[in-house]
């Protein structure tokens, strides 16, 4: 999963205005506290609406099927499936269909790790997994469960997800990340799907079970959420599962890729329905309780509410955007709350949750498409349409060109290995490649060359085999592959090493030769 936009709508915190009069030493009045504006009225318009919504935009990206679930004053006040679990099959989705949420299992799960403690503070425990540490000790002794859940640590971007896509499991990538370099601890935003596991696993393991354990019993189970899962397995065992699909050249759109995501299960391997996602947001607008029962402390709860550093200083509307524990956290223009994740597997899901806590109004969307935008626009639309009684403009166009950059190929290499150089030097021998190489984050790597001296390039534990493409002299090329794919990156043969450049940030991707 890569970072996703934040799209919440137009808010910064109210400023406080000066009090005309005042003495020098008095302090100026707080603003009041914000109050509900939006009334049972328009919250009945806008989810009149959202069958013409859904379907427009449906229409307009092509992707195969949806599901939708609106929550107001603890009540379901609309849930309905749209168009197909599958392309070239007639089952249609509905309520129950089950879909992979990807990031949208962060909230999910940190309100797992609400439920198992008393007391708010207990957040900044320090996160103990046997055998986990950072690449700085001193990080090691004090990164906290909230430190990793708001991706603060100063674990670089994404770490530990290339491990993932080559076929490592959690134990292996959860050990490797000592080897990251960190930016400023607590001072650094930077999303991190296996840092947040690690603290969820660390918690898992304090509470003496396994995260799927946990899962089930402090919440999918007390609150009813009875199609609900942590494992890929339970997904790709449900009779009623909406594929995964990724668009085609010419438009169309194929379940091509199956993603299982077990590895970072905490922070992207939760598969749920419209009806169990519409159970979870009624607890969550009501302080942890579900049907007049507590499930969740409220103060534990309240405080995964709470910003606890800058995500972005300014958002894809002009506003600030902060980060709590598993939420995206923001403010808009009357000081109410908002909070929202949005989850995205390139390999064919797209989801988001948006919600007002103070109008007790929350939306969830699924989706079996590669992420486009389109969960996130009829998030925004719905709210758009109940606070303002109009749309105030098209939220699939922005949401979409968001996607567009934010999942772009990372800035790196400038070469077009598609297309060598006029005069590209000859390649050696191909006994001048092959061989076994080795590096202490990515394993090994071996070169094989066939009857015809061809090369062959071998990454991970199965392993994956990757042909290369002569560029350049000692300067070769391959597709990438997995949830992280960049297309064609090169690979640099010199002084007994060869260096993978997409697997070269922060200068770990140079395998030795043995």
């Amino acid at each position: 999963m890569r970072t996703l936009p934040t799209l919440g709508a137009a808010g910064a915190a109210v400023l406080l205005t000066a009090v005309v009069g005042m003495t020098a030493t008095a302090a100026p009045s707080p603003p009041p506290a914000p109050k509900p504006q939006i009334t049972d009225a328009a919250v009945d318009k806008a989810v009149a609406r959202l069958d013409r919504t859904v379907g427009d935009m449906m229409r307009r990206t092509g992707v195969p099927g949806v599901s939708v679930a609106v929550v107001h004053d603890d009540k379901v006040v609309h849930i309905k499936g749209y168009g197909l679990r599958r392309t070239g099959e007639s089952a249609k989705v509905g309520p129950d269909t089950v879909f992979q949420i990807a990031s949208l299992s962060k909230p999910v799960s940190s309100t797992v790790v609400a439920g198992t403690l008393t007391d708010p503070q207990e957040w900044d425990d320090r996160a103990v997994l046997p055998g986990f540490s950072l690449k700085d000790p001193w990080v090691t002794d004090h990164v906290t469960t909230a430190d990793l859940f708001s991706h603060r640590s100063g674990l670089p971007d994404h770490a530990g997800d290339l491990l993932e896509d080559l076929g490592y499991d959690q134990a292996y990538i959860l050990d490797h990340l000592r080897l990251e370099p960190l930016g400023p601890f607590r001072a650094s935003y930077a999303y991190t799907n296996f840092g947040f596991t690690a603290a969820a696993e660390a918690v898992a393991r304090a509470q003496g079970t396994s995260w799927q354990k946990l899962s089930a019993d402090t919440l999918f189970k007390p609150a009813g959420m009875t199609r609900t899962s942590t494992e890929f397995s339970a997904f790709a065992n449900s009779p009623d599962h909406a594929a995964t699909h990724v668009k085609n050249a010419d438009g169309t759109w194929s379940p091509r890729f199956v993603r299982d995501p077990d590895a970072q299960a905490p922070a992207g391997g939760v598969s749920s329905t419209a009806t169990d996602m519409a159970r979870w947001l009624r607890l969550q607008l009501a302080g942890g309780t579900l049907d007049g029962k507590r499930i969740i402390p409220a103060d534990t709860l309240a405080r995964t509410h709470l910003p606890e550093i800058v995500s972005q200083p300014t958002n894809a509307v002009g506003t600030t955007s902060f980060y709590g524990l598993g939420w995206n956290v923001g403010y808009d223009s009357a000081g109410r709350v908002r909070l929202s994740h949005s989850g995205a597997f390139e390999l064919g899901a797209n989801t988001n949750v948006t919600m007002l806590p103070l109008e007790r109004l929350g939306i969830v969307v699924l989706t079996n498409g590669a992420p486009v935008g389109l969960p996130d626009a009829v998030a925004l639309d719905f709210f758009d349409y109940a606070e303002h009684g109009k749309v105030s403009t098209d939220w699939l166009a922005l949401a979409a060109s968001a996607y567009a950059t934010a999942l772009a190929p990372p800035d790196g290499s400038t070469t077009d290995y598609a297309h060598p150089p006029a005069g590209a030097q000859p390649a050696r021998d191909s006994a001048a490649y092959t061989g076994t190489y080795d590096n202490p984050y990515y394993g090994k790597a071996t070169v094989t060359a066939d009857d015809n001296g061809a090369l062959t390039l071998a990454l991970g534990p199965e392993p994956l085999r990757f042909p290369l493409t002569h560029y350049d002299g000692d300067t070769f090329s391959f597709m990438t592959a997995g949830e992280n794919a960049v297309g064609r990156t090169g690979v640099i043969f010199a002084d007994g090493t060869l260096r993978v450049e997409y697997l070269d940030a922060g200068h770990l991707g140079t395998f030795t030769r043995r």
